[in-house]
């Protein structure tokens, strides 16, 4: 059996060398610090790295310069547009609204022109000398006198009818206007004194009831209306007298008795 040899402790030292900084040997060794600063530091580090990975999101697209600069060419491209329709005369409404309001106004209107028209041209002999001034009261006023010769059956009088109306009522305050039918024998011998041989005779007789010309027949509304002012201004001479156009003729006539002096008809 083998034999151990004891061993010899005696030669070890009995105490520890002293470990100081800076020196061969163990270096202190600072504890870690992981406290809450730390950490929170830490996870911000990381979200930014994590953002600056990570794909983007899909973004709508934003405009070009090309874009952005063709905008409001094409916001001016709508207000030239808008400014011409204007001046061409071409007006945007609004709303439907005003359309339809706009529609019935021009409807109206239009209803209005149709019933004036037919009353214009609705004008009768008979209304002329409804409202005529009588022939004894005209001599008598101190006006200038307009006296037509006419008949029912005057295919012409009833033509101009409407233009003797026009001229009446813009000079009726000036002018004396008056109307002898040639079927009443109340008026034969004011037909001898003018003469009156077709219809529509016009005569025309100045303040003192003296006569300075005569319009026989169709002819234009002006000679009849220079012919009044002439009159209503007190003019020395009418322009148009003596003038003869297409007329009815007084033989024609269907004579008849009215007991009435005064009466046109």
């Amino acid at each position: 059996m083998a034999h151990i040899a004891p061993t010899n402790f005696s030669n070890l030292p009995t105490t520890l060398p002293e470990l100081r900084p800076g020196r061969l040997g163990l270096a202190r060794v600072k504890p870690a610090r992981f406290g809450l600063a730390h950490l929170q530091q830490r996870r911000l580090q990381a979200s930014h790295l994590r953002a600056t990975t990570e794909p983007l999101e899909s973004q709508p697209a934003s405009p070009t310069t090309e874009e952005q600069s063709a905008k409001p060419d094409l916001v001016e491209d709508k207000k030239e547009e808008s400014s011409a329709n204007q001046e061409a005369g071409f007006v945007e409404f609004p709303n439907k609204d005003m359309n339809r309001r706009i529609a019935l106004a021009s409807s109206f209107g239009a209803v209005g022109l149709f019933f004036s028209s037919r009353l214009d041209f609705g004008v009768s002999l008979k209304d002329l000398a409804a409202n005529a001034v009588p022939y004894e009261e005209a001599l008598k006023n101190g006006k200038p006198t307009v006296v037509e010769f006419y008949a029912d059956w005057c295919e012409v009088c009833r033509e101009l009818a409407r233009d003797v109306y026009k001229v009446e009522q813009q000079y009726k305050d000036r002018v004396n206007f008056v109307m002898l039918n040639v079927d009443n024998t109340n008026w034969e011998q004011e037909l001898d004194e003018f003469g009156v041989e077709g219809i529509p005779h016009f005569a025309f007789l100045d303040r003192e009831g003296n006569e300075e010309g005569n319009v026989v027949g169709r002819l234009p509304k002006q000679y009849l209306l220079e012919n009044v002012v002439a009159l209503a201004n007190g003019e020395s001479a009418i322009p148009h007298a003596r003038v003869v156009g297409q007329f009815s003729k007084a033989e024609d006539r269907k004579v008849h008795q009215v007991t009435d002096p005064r009466s046109h008809g």
